[in-house]
């Protein structure tokens, strides 16, 4: 779906090491798991799905295809970026391309790795990123507003629609010049049809990871820095995953039996960048269905609500213009009846329409016509 979430943050606080884990993560898995980068700091990561494994493993296809997540590293930005300052052009212009924001917050203390504030304070850093963001939506806003100022001395029609449109330029304005972001803005939909040709960088969903070092893990409930990162995100009802960027770039290293025996040292199930990937999934709004067979076990990505001609549409264009009826199995009952005839005769495949919305974790077949 070319979905994408941009890694942020202030320089030295783990980005590169996070996305670069990312990207080994990526690298190690299994052969047939597409990954590339498309760019330097741009990498394909597959989505972490046990269900896809063991559908698999029922199958034993010549193929496995998970989905994938798109994520971009961003240059580090400096206080004055909205300005111009350091490299914020690049920052401002590469987030505004992305769908959704992954924010990273140092908590870790290393003295051999100089924070730009001098003192490991994730409530502040957050502060300085959100404000340069909210500075340069500020500066798209206003020049919308002069451009539209100028519509309402136009007569009938098209002058009321410029008036009603600066008003809620206005309300936006207000929001920002109030320290909220766009996407905590109480905004009517109108307000929403006037900015959204702006991609204000604010408007995206955020989600905050706490960066910790190996000495962190496991105090989400005691370390200071863990619990100001925790608060920020549960007043904003954002996501946040705790992740060691070192230890994850350490695993990425490892076989995957030593990599089992480590995780098992630290006391965690998986590794963070399941979490992350996971996290990153819930908030651009997507879930998954499979596909099965001999040929190919795949997991496709579709948006929450999606209905089946566009499950289909994913897949290719064609099969959404011809879509005819979808033959539909939960992959808990595939997995529990080992294949379709026996779902079928147990009454557990279903024959769907148009209007069918799709589920996360069903699997689908398509019949279209062309």
């Amino acid at each position: 779906m070319g979905l994408s979430i941009g890694i942020v943050g202030l320089p030295n606080v783990g980005k590169s090491t996070l996305f670069n884990a990312l990207l080994g993560a990526a690298q190690a898995a299994a052969a047939n798991y597409p990954f590339c980068t498309i760019e330097p700091n741009v990498g394909v990561v597959p989505v972490p799905d046990a269900r896809l494994d063991a559908l698999s493993a029922l199958f034993k296809p010549k193929k496995t295809t998970p989905t994938t997540l798109e994520f971009v590293d961003i240059a580090g930005l400096v206080a004055g970026a909205s300005k111009g300052e350091g490299l914020g052009n690049q920052f401002l212009a590469n987030i505004r391309e992305v769908d959704a924001i992954a924010h990273v917050l140092r908590c870790f203390e290393d003295p051999d790795v100089v924070h730009v504030a001098g003192k490991v304070d994730p409530r502040g850093d957050r502060d300085v990123v959100e404000t340069e963001l909210m500075l340069k939506d500020l500066d798209s806003v206003e020049k919308k507003r002069e451009r539209a100022l100028k519509n309402t001395k136009a007569a009938g029609k098209a002058g009321e629609l410029a008036k009603l449109e600066v008003a809620a330029l206005d309300r936006v304005k207000a929001g920002l010049e109030a320290g909220t972001p766009v996407r905590a803005q109480p905004l009517s939909d109108d307000d929403r049809a006037a900015v959204k040709d702006l991609f204000l960088l604010t408007s995206k969903p955020v989600l905050y990871i706490a960066n910790v070092d190996e000495s962190q893990l496991g105090k989400e409930a005691t370390d200071p820095s863990i619990l100001a990162v925790k608060a920020l995100a549960d007043a904003e009802g954002a996501p946040m995953v705790e992740i060691s960027g070192k230890v994850e770039s350490e695993l990425v290293e490892l076989a995957p039996p030593e990599r089992a025996e480590y995780l098992a040292s630290l006391g965690l199930e998986e590794p963070g960048l399941h979490r992350l990937v996971h996290a990153g999934y819930r908030l651009l709004g997507l879930m998954t269905y499979f596909t099965s067979g001999e040929d190919e076990c795949r997991a496709w990505t579709v948006r929450q609500g999606s209905r089946a001609p566009q499950a289909a549409g994913v897949i290719h264009t064609d099969f959404e213009k011809g879509f005819i009826k979808a033959e539909v199995i939960r992959i808990e009952d595939l997995l529990e009846l080992k294949t379709e005839a026996a779902c079928r005769e147990k009454g557990k495949l279903r024959i769907e329409g148009k209007d069918y919305v799709v589920q996360d974790g069903d699997v689908m077949h398509f019949r279209f016509n062309v």
